[in-house]
This record gives C-alpha cells, sequence and structure tokens, in this order.
C-alpha cells in the first residue's frame, strides 16, 4: 500500500446508551467500535480513514466527533446537518474534523428530484464557505437526474458506492462525463450495494482508464445491512466481508502502483487534508 493510503467509507457505532440512534430509523447495526476500526485499518493496510455519520444518528454527531477524537489526525469526518445548524455549530464540527456533509437520499427511497435538488442547493451553500464537500448517496435515477445540478454546486460532490449504477456503456458515458467537471468524485466502494457484483470491476476498469483524479477507495466497514424480515428496532448482523476479501477486490480494481496511489493517497488528500 502507498503511504497515506486511506479507507474513505467507514462507520463507527457506539453504545446505546452513550449514543441513542433516533426513532424512525430504517435497521438497527450493532456496536462498531472506533478501536474495532484501527484493527480494520491495520489488517487493510490503511494509514488514514473517514468516517462517515450512519443514518440511524440523525444529525446528532457526536459518536461521530469522539470516534474522530479517538482516532487523531489520521480521521476525517462527513457529518449530518440539516438546516438548523448555526456558522458556530459547523465550524464546531470542522475543528472536530469533519470535512463534508451527507445527503441520504437512498436509505428512506427519496426520489422527489425537486426537493433533492433544493436540499443539495441548501446544504452546499452552508457548507461551501468551510471548503468542505457533499456526499450524495442515492440511486442512480436520481443521480442521473440531478446530474445537471451537482457540477454546478459551490463545492465539491462525492458520490457513494459507484453512483449505485448498473454497468453499462450509456452509463460508464455519462458517469465520466460528470467526473470530468472536476467537481465531482465517486467511491469505488461496496459492491455488494450493486444490483450485479460483478459489475464493479467493470466500473473501476473503465473510470481508472478515463478519470482516475476522480476516484476515491472505501471499504464501507462494518458492512451494515438491513437483514430480511428483522424489525426496523431490531438489530441487523453486519455482512461478513474480510480483509482478505477487500483487498482481493483493491487488487483488481487497482491494478498498478500508480493508480493506487493517485486513488489511496493523493485523491483522498487533496479531498479531505487541505
Amino acid at each position: 500500500m502507498p503511504a497515506l493510503a486511506c479507507d474513505c467509507h467507514t462507520h463507527v457505532i457506539g453504545d446505546a446508551s452513550a449514543y441513542p440512534m433516533v426513532a424512525e430509523r430504517h435497521y438497527t447495526p450493532g456496536p462498531a467500535s472506533a478501536a474495532q476500526l484501527r484493527r480494520h485499518l491495520e489488517q487493510a493496510g490503511m494509514t488514514r480513514v473517514v468516517i462517515v455519520q450512519p443514518s440511524v444518528y440523525g444529525t446528532d454527531n457526536r459518536c461521530l466527533l469522539d470516534a474522530l477524537a479517538e482516532m487523531g489526525g489520521r480521521a476525517r469526518g462527513i457529518a449530518v446537518i440539516d438546516a438548523g445548524f448555526t456558522p458556530r455549530q459547523l465550524q464546531m464540527l470542522h475543528d472536530g474534523g469533519v470535512r463534508g456533509v451527507r445527503v441520504n437520499l437512498e436509505s428512506a427511497g427519496l426520489q422527489d428530484i425537486g426537493a433533492a435538488e433544493q436540499e443539495l442547493a441548501a446544504v452546499g451553500a452552508q457548507v461551501a464557505g468551510l471548503g468542505w464537500h457533499v456526499q450524495l448517496y442515492a440511486a442512480h435515477g436520481v443521480i442521473a437526474a440531478l446530474a445537471p445540478r451537482l457540477a454546478a454546486l459551490p463545492c465539491p460532490v462525492v458520490l457513494d458506492h459507484f453512483a449505485m449504477a448498473p454497468w453499462s456503456p450509456e452509463a460508464a458515458a455519462a458517469i465520466t462525463g460528470l467526473l470530468r467537471s472536476g467537481c465531482v468524485h465517486l467511491k469505488l466502494s461496496a459492491p455488494y450495494r450493486l444490483a450485479d457484483r460483478q459489475d464493479a470491476a467493470r466500473w473501476a476498469q473503465a473510470l481508472c482508464q478515463e478519470v482516475p483524479s476522480a476516484l476515491l477507495w472505501g471499504s464501507d466497514w462494518p458492512h451494515t445491512a438491513r437483514a430480511a424480515g428483522k424489525a426496523a428496532h431490531e438489530v441487523s448482523p453486519y455482512r461478513q466481508i474480510g480483509a482478505r476479501q477487500l483487498l482481493d477486490d483493491l487488487a483488481q480494481w487497482l491494478p498498478t502502483p500508480g493508480l493506487r496511489q493517485a486513488v489511496l493517497a493523493d485523491n483522498p488528500d487533496r479531498l479531505y487534508w487541505r
């Protein structure tokens, strides 16, 4: 692995008594501590990490901030906010290591394009002055409809999990064009969230050839899932994804030292640490 290799998509889930989850959540994950995250990073050979606020905490970012403090300067965070956050609150998040905000349209299945455009514009205006970016998790159809607006936002945009896009030459051309704008990035992460897991290798090959400077890699540790038949407030087990499988995928997606340097180290350094 290159020096300063970064896992750009992880979550930390704290003890429920200290960090209560929102009542309206769609699933319930079990604990996944910062100590466990450190072990994951060691096994994966990663030096740096980005911790993403999970939907189950809503806009209560205390668990995220505590995890960032425990991880030290090797970690950056992606928070969840709403329109009520003041400049002072945003600065406190920044001081705690936050460098972006997540707009999660997928977990709730939101498909209202007009409402999504308004939310993205409002959030972008809130965070642009801090040098942050917006991390967007949405269905591919929603992303495609939003594409003309994404490059026009006053801050960079990061698309989660291969933009949730089924592979096709037409989709590849559209996403490559969006990434070429220079202000939109995409995470090579969570191939199991695609309808066809094999699409991940096709996407990685095409995007690494055309727009390597726009790509990031993330493990999606601890691999949250909504177990079939589980009620929202029942604990759903994590997917069993080991370091070996992650590294095998990474070797397939990023087969050369130059690609690994760009996607694992250089691109995250520019987006999260400068």
